[in-house]
């Protein structure tokens, strides 16, 4: 069985988005031929509130290393954790390669300074290494903060500077769709014929649903009884999903009766995961009138099975993409496993689209980018129409559970083994499934 070590400075029981990734992966590499170990971050040295219940997901044969960062406390030089624990991050990998047989290192970002560590641990030690773009790296030129030497503009220009020597000399690019990773490949040209690429969506997982209905939790942002049609939203607020957000707002305002008794639940959209007043749906639905009376925000994040019993419990899933194509959000998976209808709003090419659409588990209005979203605030209260009556008839056994299996996170985590081993130039067989 070949080895990956995989960096991933955030992991449980740090409750940011990216966890995720990796703690997917792992469940299923083992069965896959490639036994994982995760190097991380001691978890005094996060500084967002911890989700010690995210640990009860993680296999408990995983074999874990941790190492300490630079403290933010009581002197807060650097807040990044890819930063703060570079050095004892590196470090640790230099000794496991030369303690044991490590094949493959695998950098999922953000952190996006942790990718410099696999270029560094090739040229001393000739480790193949590859990248996984959660996120892309070097943004766009337009940043709605950003100013001329603000924080913003120094991130882009060092994107711009580090990211070349990362990818150097990878041997594999990977990333949540093919748009994440395109125009690495454009500016880094050799890329092309030097390594294997993969694109490889979140996926969902059964098991997280099933530690749900063993939590026999109920929820605490609402009353889960009241008569109302609520569709939840859990998940971070996008720069870049606010124009279609305020689309939405101002329909609503536009055509209240068609929205009676509907209320939209936003969870964990704050400016930051974990500050209580760090509203920014609510700005958006005061400025037009609809924040009384249609909707609700928890600005902080709260622990991933609990948003999990939220979305149960409410009466739909609310997905609201970007403006940016290739951007694929995690909650449609966990919206069509929490078995409730799904109501999206999608650039007309994010593949998150295709998944709800050819699973039958809801609706898409769809949009052609940042020149057409004046059509979501036209199409949105009759697109709603259509799919309130869609949920008042929904049965979960009519969903496709069968177009939904190459959205599985088992399915998913076959297609980076096999990007791995095409990029050592191994053919492993693989494992039959554990069904």
């Amino acid at each position: 069985m070949n080895t990956v070590l995989i960096v991933a400075p955030y992991f449980p029981p740090s409750n940011l988005a990216a966890v995720h990734r990796t703690r997917l992966f792992v469940r299923h590499l083992k069965e896959l031929g490639w036994e994982p170990i995760v190097l991380t971050v001691q978890p005094e040295f996060y500084e967002e509130d911890l989700d010690w219940k995210l640990t009860e997901l993680v296999p408990d044969d995983l074999r874990i290393e941790r190492v300490p960062a630079l403290p933010t406390e009581p002197v807060r030089i650097v807040g990044n954790v890819g930063i703060r624990s570079f050095v004892p991050v590196l470090r640790r990998i230099l000794q496991l390669e030369r303690r044991e047989q490590i094949d493959f290192l695998y950098v999922p970002i953000p952190p996006h300074f942790s990718a410099l560590l696999g270029r560094i641990a090739h040229e001393l030690r000739g480790l193949p290494y590859g990248i996984d773009y959660i996120d892309p790296w070097v943004q766009p030129q337009w940043h709605p903060d950003e100013q001329l030497l603000n924080k913003h503009w120094w991130a882009r220009k060092l994107a711009d500077l580090l990211e070349p020597i990362a990818v150097k000399k990878a041997s594999l690019i990977t990333g949540v769709s093919e748009g994440y990773f395109d125009d690495v490949l454009e500016r880094n040209p050799h890329l092309k014929e030097q390594a294997v690429t993969a694109a490889m969506p979140y996926g969902g997982e059964e098991a997280d649903h099933q530690a749900v209905a063993e939590m026999d939790a109920e929820p605490y942002l609402f009353d889960g009884t009241d008569d109302s049609f609520r569709l939840v939203y859990a998940g971070a607020l996008l720069p870049r999903a606010r124009e279609p957000l305020d689309r939405v707002f101002r329909s609503i305002a536009a055509s209240p009766e068609a929205f009676e008794n509907v209320r939209f639940q936003f969870i964990g959209t704050g400016s930051s995961p974990d500050d209580p007043e760090g509203y920014q749906v609510r700005p958006l639905a005061e400025k037009y009138g609809v924040w009384e009376s249609h909707v609700d925000e928890h600005p902080a994040r709260i622990p991933y099975l609990d948003a999990l019993v939220h979305q149960e419990a409410a009466e739909a899933v609310f997905i609201l993409g970007s403006t940016e194509p290739h951007y694929t959000p995690s909650k449609v998976y966990q919206g069509v496993l929490a078995e409730k209808p799904i109501l999206a709003i999608l650039h007309e090419e994010s593949s998150a689209g295709a998944v709800v659409q050819n699973t039958g588990a809801g609706h898409v209005l769809d949009f052609a980018g940042a020149s057409d979203v004046e059509s979501i605030e036209q199409t949105f209260a009759d697109t709603f129409a259509q799919f309130r009556a869609f949920a008042s008839d929904f049965d979960p056994g009519r969903v496709d559970r069968s177009r939904f299996e190459q959205y599985s996170a088992r399915s998913v985590t076959e297609t980076l083994a096999d990007a791995m081993n095409r990029s050592i130039g191994v053919q492993a067989p693989v494992a039959p499934r554990n069904d």
